[in-house]
């Protein structure tokens, strides 16, 4: 699709995709600490910021085959 010099745009999503997956996977780890400690602002913003973040991961990649495969074609 577009080329930015030494990495192609595939591997930047790759990154991107792993990245935001670390991501997710450390504001679960803080939703679970702050359920118990009753704090209800941060449980709710660490719960929505983990799902945005782990969507995001898997979401990009398929994303960015379906938009590859239209203009290859």
């Amino acid at each position: 699709m577009f080329n930015l010099g030494l990495l192609e745009t595939q591997r930047w999503l790759e990154i991107l995709s792993v990245v935001l997956l670390i991501i997710g996977f450390y504001f679960t780890f803080n939703f679970f600490e702050y359920l118990k400690s009753d704090e209800d602002r941060l449980r709710k913003q660490a719960k929505i910021a983990a799902l945005i973040c782990i969507a995001g991961a898997f979401l990009i990649p398929i994303f960015y085959n379906i938009l590859d495969s239209y203009y290859l074609d």
